[in-house]
């Protein structure tokens, strides 16, 4: 959960003293048994996270419209909320206490701007980070050059539903403004802890209140629109899936025991001349087997077609995708047992009836 903590206008207003305090706050939000771990962010709770500020690539020409979600947050902020580092790595705590003018990057900023994976070492700089006490408290030089020390995955940081921004993470001491949020994995139910929370932040500072409106991320993320939208949506395509294969797997069955007691009269010659109820069914099971067999291949061919063009659309919004081979397996064998069991009803039935019976059938 992500515990908002807002500062009054008159305290800490030194740099040092804001810096302490929220270090503080963390380190007794963590000390808690029930809490895993516990990260800083200033603006950086998912799936909104950061805000656009135009920023500089040393050595290359500015744009105008060059801008980046600048997230201020601690090295504890990714393994609260699981984000993977891709190259180089996080601040040290001694640098993020002094206001090290070291930056991480997502993996969508390095690849757009060095394509070759060169971003670790290179040096940028957001020209619009300005010190505006009490409500912004800016290390010296907060503007100037910062040098890229690490690679992030990506993260949603524009909604659900909109492609992944590039994205710059800063040491929350570079600008602390007059808010901070302390972000709380925990053992169990994050909304069980947070009486436990708050008294811990009161032994900080006594004058210091938590915001009244502390949600767990999960609740928070759920009840967002796109969420809503595209989970109802996946619910109606699951009805509609399940209802194609049920309609597909009873038209099966009806096709292919159709077509196999239609073959009565050929069984009867064939069991007339000697051959054997066994032979019948493995006859009757072969041919079928064939005709499913290609049906069920063209059917993967198209699905794996069909899977690639949403695939694509999905990457385009930003969505990460992953197939699912049981799903697959499961419908080939919903499928296959729906044929198998179409083909060997009927088949047995006229297999063991009298040969003249059979013979005599039209």
């Amino acid at each position: 959960m992500s515990v908002g903590i807002p500062l009054h206008p008159n305290a800490h207003l030194q740099w040092a003293s804001r810096v302490q305090y929220f270090e503080q706050l963390r380190e007794k939000v963590g000390s808690l048994p029930e809490v895993v771990s516990a990260g800083i962010s200033t603006n950086a709770t998912p799936p909104s996270s950061g805000s656009d500020m135009r920023f500089e690539i040393y050595g290359q020409s500015q744009l105008q419209d060059q801008q980046a979600r600048t997230n201020f947050v601690n090295s504890e902020y990714f393994p609260v909320l699981h984000i993977p580092l891709a190259a180089g790595r996080f601040w040290t705590h001694d640098e993020i206490i002094r206001g090290a003018r070291l930056a991480v990057v997502n993996q969508t900023l390095a690849h757009r701007y060095w394509p070759h994976g060169e971003a670790v070492g290179q040096q940028i700089r957001v020209p619009g980070l300005k010190a505006q006490p009490p409500y912004f408290i800016d290390v010296a030089g907060s503007d100037g050059w910062m040098q890229i020390m690490g690679v992030v995955s990506d993260v949603p940081d524009d909604g659900l539903g909109k492609p992944v921004k590039p994205a710059i993470y800063l040491p929350y001491s570079v600008q602390m403004g007059m808010w901070t949020a302390i972000l709380v994995r925990s053992r169990g139910e994050p909304q069980a802890i947070l009486r436990a929370v708050r008294a811990k932040v009161h032994e900080v500072d006594p004058d210091q209140q938590v915001d009244g409106l502390t949600r767990d991320l999960e609740e928070f993320i759920t009840s967002r629109p796109e969420w809503v939208g595209a989970r109802l949506t996946m619910i109606l395509l699951g009805a509609f899936s399940v209802l194609a294969l049920a309609l597909s797997a009873f038209g099966l069955y009806s096709v292919v025991s159709h077509v196999v007691a239609q073959r009565t009269n050929e069984f009867g010659i064939r069991m007339a001349l000697g051959a054997q109820r066994g032979e019948v069914l493995r006859l009757v099971l072969r041919s079928t087997a064939v005709t499913v067999g290609c049906g069920l291949a063209i059917g993967l061919a198209l699905s794996y077609a069909l899977s690639s063009v949403l695939a694509s659309r999905a990457v385009a919004l930003g969505i990460q995708t992953s197939g699912d081979p049981r799903i697959i397996a499961g419908v080939i064998l919903i499928l296959g047992g729906a044929a198998g069991a179409a083909c060997l009803v009927p088949a047995r039935r006229a297999s063991s009836i009298d040969p003249m019976t059979a013979l005599r059938s039209e």
